[in-house]
């Protein structure tokens, strides 16, 4: 019999159980608790409703469930982990990993209460390689931490999410980021990782070589399963030079399938960009409020390409000519270091930035992916809905790769508002669908996406991933909820 938050029923007598002194709202076990506090250290074992709250409620999901975790532990090891998620699977107790909590689909919502599994104070380096120009990292360490340690190697890990997201985290969602049109996506840059099974196995899924063909790949079966398989608390990473030279810039359209058109016309060149990113006028005025910055309020395209100094300005004069047949004007070009991480700081806060527009409102934002050669009708099926609605929404989109995103202002507490941007952002995902596209490309399915799972992939193959969950999670203690629609599932 499955415990939750809402339950509180021991599993093996069936009795209610009282929780310890003081913590009403907490329903598990008392031999569970027992057992918890004497493996972890109960300094690292926290009850607290306020810390349960934030586990249980993040602040950047607008997806709302009225459960949160009994319980909050911060394992440090990977034998603690082990040892949590055998004592949850001895009680049938459910057990959701938790990083920074910067993922947007509700993946970390505790849907029938257990323990939240915080994984941040795992962010230990444990091996640099250099020389084959690897990695291996804690899953609670920080993308943007881990790459202030590489520079001075030389290296970087291209990878660039929200900041303050962390490496396991960035596994389980198997996000993107700007850079992927360059380097591609969290999948195409991990080699291996260390994962506890839940029945507290320790699985190795594959070694620090760069190609292997060996067995099953179950490095890419962990990577994106959102915690729904086992819980991450090793990365090996592929990293990368530094580029010699980059050069950065921008430049404004009359209209959002002019920027997309051109977006597509650079893939189409070859040229090495490593960042193709359009922003809407919205976001551009979002931007200018919140920046002090004066930049033509227009849909505009930011690119940035690498490689040599001659071979950059060389590169950069073609992309100025694909942008003039398109109408593109406005150049402006950032080639200092200063100029160029003011441009995607801006860029990367954008997210915050729209929030000048109505500092009362939430923001309801959401992916998609379409074939590259259908990006720009769908963003622009997507802008004219957009236009018409009574809410204010803006576009950010990773163009080179067919990605996009909006962002929608509502009212959480006014009902119409609420019903409005979620008609919106459904109307955006049944677009990209038709298209042949995807209902997220990067912020993963969470319990936001699970609606649209069955249209996208079709009942066979969620029959397969509901078989590979129960064969290796047949308690679904872990992390449940996510990504599989019940029926399939449970």
């Amino acid at each position: 019999m499955e415990t939750s938050s809402s339950q509180g029923i021991d599993s093996n007598s069936g009795q209610l159980l009282l929780p310890p002194p003081g913590l009403s709202s907490v329903k598990l076990p008392q031999a569970f608790i027992d057992e918890l506090q004497s493996t972890i250290n109960t300094e690292r074992v926290n009850f607290d409703k306020d810390e349960r709250e934030v586990h249980g409620r993040p602040w950047n999901s607008y997806h709302k469930i009225d459960a949160i975790p009994d319980v909050v532990v911060y394992p440090v090891s990977t034998e603690e982990v082990v040892a949590v998620i055998k004592l949850c699977g001895k009680y049938k107790v459910p057990i959701v990993p938790y990083g920074a909590a910067t993922s947007l689909e509700g993946h970390t919502l505790t849907m029938k209460g257990g323990v939240s599994i915080d994984m941040t104070l795992m962010k230990k380096i444990k091996e640099l390689h250099v020389e084959d120009m690897d990695v291996v990292v804690e899953a609670g360490m920080g993308w943007v931490e881990l790459n202030e340690y590489l520079k001075a190697k030389g290296l970087f890990f291209p990878l660039d999410p929200g900041p303050g997201a962390t490496i396991g985290g960035m596994c389980a969602c198997r996000c993107s980021g700007s850079l992927a049109v360059r380097y591609g996506t969290m999948r195409d840059n991990v080699l291996s990782l260390k994962v506890v099974m839940p029945n507290g196995d320790v699985v190795k899924t594959a070694s620090r070589a760069r190609k292997s063909a060996a067995g099953y790949d179950l490095t890419r079966l962990m990577i994106g399963s959102e915690g729904t398989l086992g819980i991450i608390t090793e990365v090996t990473l592929r990293l990368q030079k530094i580029p010699q030279a980059s050069t950065v810039a921008m430049c404004t359209f009359p209209s959002i399938k002019d920027a997309a058109d051109v977006a597509i016309g650079i893939m189409h060149t070859g040229i090495q960009a490593s960042r193709v990113e359009l922003l809407d006028e919205v976001i551009i005025k979002a931007v200018n409020l919140a920046n002090g910055k004066t930049y033509k309020e227009a849909p505009t395209l930011m690119f940035e390409l690498i490689g040599t100094e001659a071979y950059t300005r060389e590169q950069t004069e073609i992309v100025k000519k694909i942008a003039e047949q398109h109408n593109g004007s406005d150049f402006l070009y950032s080639e200092t270091s200063e100029e160029k991480e003011q441009l995607w700081k801006i860029r990367k806060e954008a997210f915050w930035a729209t929030q000048t527009l109505d500092s009362e409102a939430e923001i309801m934002t959401t992916d998609v992916c379409v074939p590259l050669s259908k990006l720009a009708e769908c963003i622009s099926q997507a802008k004219i809905e957009l236009d018409a609605s009574r809410l204010t929404s803006g576009i950010i989109s990773h163009a080179g790769d067919g990605n996009f995103h909006i962002l929608i202002m509502f009212n959480p507490d006014d009902k119409g508002q609420l019903l409005e941007a979620k008609r919106l952002s459904d109307m955006m995902v049944h677009t990209a669908l038709d298209l042949g596209g995807t209902c997220t490309g990067e912020h993963g399915v969470g319990i936001g996406k699970v609606q649209y799972m069955e249209k996208e992939l079709g009942p066979e193959a969620l029959k397969v991933m509901g078989s590979i969950k129960k064969t290796l999670d047949p308690d679904h203690i872990m992390n449940p909820g996510k990504i599989i629609p019940p029926q399939f599932c449970y």
